[in-house]
């Protein structure tokens, strides 16, 4: 499940582009949901573990990547720690949902999300809350969040 804490949170890490940087490997860059995310979210493709095909830039590094997919690969791979997951745009929202569909994560967001029209399940850390839809969450996160 997605649990969220809004706002400030110390044991978050920060800037999860600068973890990325020093912690991944090459079985996180060619990992399946890994190439999907960064197909979808940077319109890459990975042609090895460390050599990218972006239409923009050519051939890449995953150094390269955008912060939001290095966030997104972070929160996947190492799922026993909380990213600030304002690192990414609305672009990564459903792979957050769909990584907490896959396991138990934790995410620190200094904004409001937009987790999109379809149904979701996120439970609300500052409040013990469960939501389902943004219709739920919007006025929770709009108390927290300023």
């Amino acid at each position: 499940m997605l649990s969220i804490f809004f706002g400030d949170m110390p044991e978050a890490i920060y800037n999860p582009v600068i973890y990325f940087k020093n912690t991944y490997t090459d079985e996180w860059i060619t990992d399946e949901l890994s190439k999907k995310m960064i197909k979808d979210v940077d319109r890459s493709k990975v042609i090895g573990p460390r050599i990218i095909d972006s239409p923009v830039l050519g051939g890449i590094t995953p150094r390269e990547l955008s912060g939001g997919v290095k966030t997104l690969i972070a929160i996947y791979k190492v799922p026993g720690k909380i990213f600030n997951a304002s690192a990414c745009g609305d672009n990564c929202a459903k792979w957050i949902l769909k990584i907490g569909e896959m396991q138990d994560i934790t995410i620190n967001l200094r904004h409001l999300m937009e987790f999109g029209d379809e149904a979701f399940e996120v439970k609300i850390l500052n409040t013990g809350q469960i939501v389902h839809n943004m219709d739920e969450l919007l006025p929770i996160a709009g108390m927290i969040v300023r």
